[in-house]
């Protein structure tokens, strides 16, 4: 793919999962990665990594939800290599819990995380790209946000947020040559498993009811590869395009599975606190 040869990318939450893989396949391709991260340890360390491996790769401590600290990346990478070719906006978290459980700090972390998020490096981005005449801007959200699904309500929000960002943005992006695509993947077995917060759910019950997925790895492969070829919403692993599908074909459905799996699931991983 060389499309990414001697191209600079900016990845949020490039520390670990999805961020990082997408970070070492852009590297071993020949681009520059900037690996951003709140984990600044972490980020340093899979920058080491990637720079071991040969490739070019450097960390930065972000925020995401910090405009100006986004901003001043931006504007600093765009100034320090003259370009600025990706920016794949990936941080994320979840906190999972029923709705009626779900608190009001729990609705702000994941909406400004998730959402928030992807609208800074869009606001840092997006004018940059405009102004040079190209850039693709990649915007990960989920299969839930395509999808609605019970147990993680302030994520399913954000998700179906960045989709619609995406999308309005990827018009306007045409008139000026700069790419929008979004990603939404399935299950996909990222560090986000583990480090979400759950309100009165049991973390080991759930994880034993949910598909294993796939690997960051072989996700990073296809969301590039459909980024070369500029596909509006990426969707990886296959048995989520399907899903997909059978959303958009049988919204009744889809609505009968996942209302079976709050029934049991959400029951079953119920805890007292």
């Amino acid at each position: 793919m060389d499309s990414y040869r001697g191209k600079t990318a900016i990845i949020t939450g490039g520390a670990s999962g999805i961020g990082r893989a997408i970070a070492e396949q852009v590297a071993m391709r020949g681009g520059t990665v900037i690996l951003a991260d709140l984990n600044a340890d972490l980020a340093e360390e899979t920058a080491a990594a990637i720079r071991a491996g040969g490739g070019d790769a450097r960390a930065a401590r972000l925020d995401v939800r910090d405009l100006e600290a986004v901003s001043r990346l931006v504007r600093d990478t765009a100034e320090e290599r003259g370009r600025l070719d990706f920016v794949f906006n990936n941080a994320g978290v979840a906190i999972g819990s029923e709705a009626h459980e779900h608190t009001p700090d729990a609705w702000h972390k994941v909406i400004d995380t998730n959402l928030y998020g992807v609208i800074n490096g869009v606001a840092a981005a997006y004018p940059l790209m405009v102004e040079q005449g190209f850039g693709h801007i990649v915007n990960t959200a989920s299969t839930a946000g395509l999808i609605p699904v019970p147990g993680e309500i302030s994520y399913v929000t954000s998700k179906h947020g960045v989709v619609g960002l995406s999308l309005a943005l990827r018009m306007e992006g045409a008139l000026h040559g700069v790419k929008v695509s979004v990603v939404c993947p399935g299950f996909i077995r990222t560090p986000i498993y583990d480090n979400a917060e759950l309100i009165k759910l049991d973390r080991e019950v759930l994880l034993s009811m949910l598909p294993k997925g796939t690997s960051p790895q072989k996700a990073a492969q296809v969301i590039l590869e459909d980024v070369e070829r500029n596909r509006a919403v990426i969707i990886p692993p296959r048995p989520a395009r399907v899903l997909w599908w059978l959303n958009r074909l049988f919204p009744w459905l889809t609505f009968w599975i996942f209302k079976g799996f709050a029934r049991s699931a959400l029951r079953k991983a119920r805890t007292v606190h």
